[in-house]
């Protein structure tokens, strides 16, 4: 892609995070308040129900990818590596790209995929087939929910990479539509797979902490050098910091750690205030590193550097959860889970249990790993070992498949999807009216009070 032609692309996506920012305003679907109070259970068997949603067990997973550039691309690895999965098709506007992940496939003694390269609306001809079970898109954002959205209301179970959506009709829409088509719409938040998450879980879930009063998640991440790339995420990820200042990827900080809340199962985010600090560390990489007749170097950029949630659950529970993807800060997504007998704290990794663990001093979480290892790691973890962000991605992609196999409900399903994902345009909206409190929707509309807590995965 040349510079001009960039930079074209650049300012249409612009424009468009711009229209689907501004399309929600307003969305009439409820919201926390009086009403929803009143609001009955789901009736047993429907989408949102007390087990949450199992369809019938597939036997052979039948998939076509939609998006296989970096993180696409992962999975299908992943894929490669299960049984019971047979890749039939993929779906790229990089027709090149397509042809070589085509021959993986090849090269693992498998069939080869169909492609579909024709444009960016080609998955729609992917969903039309009907020789596949599972969609999993790995596309850019604004793509998740149109992809989602046309495999289900064609029949197929979906899988999306992070974040769902980022916006509330965009939420919405997923959520309608799984209810209404009764198939799995599934984020893949690989974040909830890693080895010290889940043991973290397996610790709350066995009272060690007693009972957790506050959390706190965070995407601390440099991208500056990734935002201005002139390949993979670099071509669409920084016309989002252009127009939008708030939360932008809120689900790696907050899905662990709502999980260990029972978020939607017990428990409901209620409300956000966010705030973000002056936007500054686009511009300063922009003027220090690229050239200067590049048009980026005067740029004005909309996000915030670093910005800072507070969200307060039903059950009166708070949450802190930051985004900052543009300071020269090492890696961090806090992980932190307070309850009243102790405290499970990442990066780095730290754990206090109060009458075991010395009197107001850390320990190291190694010495809990041999009790409180959790079970999915026993058992695949030796398999995972070598796959993508240290073996959670194969771990998602290994519990897709048996979920769908066995026809059991998902570790997270369509209501994680869309209340974890919503915090991205709630968080802009508070933002927006100087840390006004703004109302969470109720995804299950009262049916997290009957949804029973995720258990100790296996």
């Amino acid at each position: 892609m040349s510079r001009g032609d960039r930079r074209d692309f650049l300012k249409q996506t612009a424009g468009l995070a711009i229209t689907a920012g501004l399309s929600s305003l307003g969305s009439p679907r409820p919201g926390h308040g009086a009403e929803n109070d009143a609001t009955p259970p789901p009736e047993a068997g429907r989408y949102g129900s007390a087990e949450g949603f199992s369809a019938p067990p597939v036997e052979t997973v039948r998939v076509g990818f939609v998006g296989i550039g970096l993180q696409g691309g992962g999975h299908v690895r992943n894929f490669l590596r299960l049984d019971n999965v047979e890749i039939r098709a993929l779906c790229d506007t990089d027709a090149a790209r397509a042809a070589e992940v085509r021959q993986w496939v090849v090269d693992e003694g498998a069939p080869a995929p169909d492609l579909y390269t024709r444009g960016e609306r080609d998955f729609l001809r992917l969903c039309d087939r009907d020789d596949i079970d599972l969609v999993l898109t790995a596309t850019p954002w604004r793509w998740h929910v149109p992809v989602c959205v046309a495999a289900m209301e064609r029949g197929k179970h979906v899988a999306t990479e992070v974040p769902a959506a980022y916006t509330v009709d965009g939420c919405w829409q997923l959520v309608e539509t799984a209810e209404r088509t009764h198939k799995h719409c599934v984020m893949l938040e690989n974040c909830c797979y890693g080895r010290r998450e889940l043991m973290m879980l397996n610790i709350v879930r066995a009272g060690l902490l007693g009972e957790l009063l506050h959390a706190e998640g965070a995407y601390i991440h440099d991208l500056r050098s990734i935002k201005f790339s002139d390949e993979n995420e670099g071509l669409w990820r920084l016309a989002h910091s252009m127009t939008r200042n708030g939360n932008l990827y809120p689900t790696h900080g907050i899905g662990p750690i709502a999980q260990c809340l029972d978020i939607n199962r017990g428990d409901l985010m209620e409300r956000i205030v966010s705030m973000s600090s002056p936007s500054r560390g686009l511009a300063r990489y922009a003027e220090a590193n690229l050239p200067a007749d590049d048009p980026r170097r005067r740029q004005r950029y909309a996000l915030g550097d670093m910005n800072t949630s507070l969200i307060q659950t039903t059950r009166g529970r708070t949450i802190m959860l930051q985004h900052d993807t543009t300071s020269p800060r090492p890696y961090s997504r806090i992980d932190l889970v307070q309850g009243t007998q102790g405290i499970y704290s990442g990066y780095p990794d730290r754990i206090h249990i109060e009458g075991k663990s010395p009197a107001h001093e850390w320990e190291d979480p190694e010495a809990y790993q041999e009790a409180w290892d959790h079970p999915l790691w026993k058992e695949v973890g030796e398999a995972a070992q070598g796959s993508g962000h240290g073996g959670k991605d194969f771990l998602e992609d290994w519990r897709l498949v048996r979920c769908l196999r066995q026809g059991t409900p998902m570790d997270m399903d369509v209501y994680d999807a869309a209340a974890w994902s919503v915090l991205t345009e709630l968080s802009e909206r508070s933002v927006s009216r100087r840390a006004m409190p703004i109302e969470i929707p109720d995804f299950t509309r009262g049916g997290w009070r009957v949804r029973e807590p995720l258990g100790i995965v296996v």
